[in-house]
Formats: structure tokens, sequence, C-alpha cells
């Protein structure tokens, strides 16, 4: 599939709406659970800041696919992503991350900064493709493959 647009295109799009997401996954259950949750962008990768024993964690620890959902307009535009995801609770990617890559202080939901916040992961999402919709797709879409 070719991509008619590229991912930083994506980037643009989805941070444009909003900074919120939805993230879905699926466990070992086999059922699906969504939630919010605050990505940003590092490059081509989407970064979350996760606790270790979330229920996220836990479905990517089964099953690495997921997919998100910017939150969508009053007039319809709206993003989704799908990838593969992991998680990644190591001090160098910690301290890689805490500063610079996030818009928000993470020390506010782990205060114990990278060192000292052993319960605290991030998870890594690449990006596989994704569409971007105007007007609900009535206005266009376009959309991204990594190929």
């Amino acid at each position: 599939m070719s991509s008619d647009i590229t991912i930083d295109e994506v980037k643009t799009a989805s941070s444009a709406l909003s900074m919120w997401a939805h993230i879905a996954t699926v466990g070992a259950d086999q059922e699906p659970d969504v939630v919010p949750v605050h990505p940003c962008w590092d490059g081509e990768t989407l970064w979350i800041m996760v606790g270790l024993t979330s229920t996220k964690t836990r479905n990517v620890a089964e099953n690495p696919r997921v997919a998100l959902h910017w939150q969508v307009t009053e007039n319809g535009d709206g993003v989704e992503v799908w990838g593969t995801a992991r998680v990644l609770s190591d001090i160098d990617t910690k301290r890689r991350l805490w500063n610079g890559v996030f818009d928000y202080d993470l020390n506010g939901f782990a205060p114990g900064g990278p060192d000292n916040s052993p319960d605290t992961a991030f998870m890594e999402v690449t990006v596989e493709r994704a569409l971007v919709m105007k007007m609900y797709g009535m206005g266009g879409m376009q959309r991204y493959s990594r190929a």
C-alpha cells in the first residue's frame, strides 16, 4: 500500500487535534480495553508513560498490537494510528525520555524521577499505519503506511 501522507503529516494532524488519545489493547483474555493516554512523539515513535502493573502494560505483554485514536474535533476531524508496542523500564530509557520528549512534567506522576520510580515505565509504539480524516471521512481521508 502506498502512502498518501508522511509520518510527519500524521504527527502534525494528531498534535493539532489534542494532547489526549485513546489506546486500545487486547490482553490474554482476548477482551479489548480502551483508556485515555497522553502520547508524545519522538521522531517517528510514539511514547506513553505507563505503570508496570497497568492493564495496558499487561495487555501489551500478551499482544503487542495497539491502536490509538485522537479525540475528534467538533467538525469531525480525527486521527487513528495502528502499530506495535513494547514496554521499556530500563534506567537508560527512563533517563533519556524523562526530560525533553514529553510536554508535561513526569515528576507529577512519578516524583522519584527516572532513578527512583521502579513502577514507572514507557510504552514505545512503532507506527505501522495511520488514517487522518476530515469531517468523519466525508471531507476526505489520508493514509500513511510504514510499508
